[in-house]
């Protein structure tokens, strides 16, 4: 006898009505009788009588009941948790992170390998000019974001890393040239920006309209990536506040890292969807903590 058959049967049991079990299960009415035939050809006996207005288990059929039910219940809880277990092996988290991050967390992506071999971790790149939007349309379940993050559909998990902000100029630029420099010389020159979708609060870490005192900041040529930011820059037609990694992993020629003596300290956390949020981006969470920020 076929599971789809006794899973017809006990369904007929509870209901005791032909449409409803149909409608229950999903099949045709037709498709039930059939299988109730069946199952009485097999048994030599009737499991059910039936009138025009009422169905009723037979003593045999109350029987055959209560003797697949126990066995049903097992082989369906059987099914489910193997299948639980499939989704486990197969499990994933996607996270999103800036440019070179990958490299600088490494402890982090280490240790939650180790805790979870069995999670496939997908890494995708994130773009500063739309920095929330593959959180909320799925594309990636926890992401890397420097902070501030004022987005109330998001959570701010743990920090991953935090240091100086650095100022990139061309390696000819007057700046280069200098002994100290300060963020009060950025109202001197012309900061790139991305502009929309980009949320201008968080622009404002990278690309500040004023400095310290108030003085007016210029912005210059818009961009999408960090190449363009890096080709605007090492051409003179820009200067332009970056994180620290861009020091350790774009020292292209062109291009000079400097060391504003007053510069704020750039965080970066962890961020995910609140109403999305799942065990895996739990652990990540919990991995981040334990290993802690990187600090340069």
């Amino acid at each position: 006898m076929e599971l789809r058959d006794i899973e017809i049967f006990l369904t007929l049991a509870e209901e005791l009505h032909f449409g409803r079990t149909a409608q229950r299960l999903h099949v045709s009415q037709a498709r039930v009788s059939q299988s109730l035939a069946k199952q009485e050809r097999q048994i030599g006996a009737r499991l059910f009588t039936r009138s025009s207005r009422h169905v009723e288990l037979t003593p045999i059929g109350a029987q055959l009941r209560e003797s697949f039910s126990v066995g049903y219940q097992q082989i369906c809880d059987g099914i489910r948790d193997a299948s639980a277990a499939a989704r486990a092996a197969r499990s994933t988290l996607t996270l999103g992170l800036h440019g070179p991050q990958a490299h600088d967390q490494a402890d982090l992506l280490d240790l939650f390998r180790k805790r979870h071999p069995d999670v496939e971790l997908r890494i995708r790149e994130m773009n500063f000019t739309d920095p929330f939007g593959p959180l909320r349309d799925g594309s990636v379940e926890v992401a890397s974001a420097w902070l501030p993050v004022r987005e109330p559909d998001l959570t701010i998990g743990p920090l991953i890393d935090t240091e100086p902000l650095l100022l990139m100029v061309a390696t000819d630029h007057p700046l280069a040239l200098r002994d100290t420099v300060g963020m009060e010389d950025l109202a001197d020159w012309v900061l790139p920006y991305s502009g929309p979708p980009t949320p201008e609060y968080w622009l404002q870490t990278l690309v500040p309209t004023h400095t310290p005192s108030g003085r007016p900041i210029r912005r210059g040529p818009k961009v999408t990536t960090f190449q363009e930011v890096a080709a605007a820059v090492a051409a003179g037609h820009a200067v332009s506040l970056v994180h620290g990694d861009a020091a350790r992993y774009y020292r292209w020629p062109g291009l000079r890292f400097l060391s504003p003596h007053d510069a704020p300290t750039g965080q970066w956390a962890l961020i995910w969807p609140t109403a999305a949020e799942t065990d895996l981006v739990r652990a990540l969470a919990r991995a981040a903590r334990d290993t802690g920020p990187r600090t340069g």
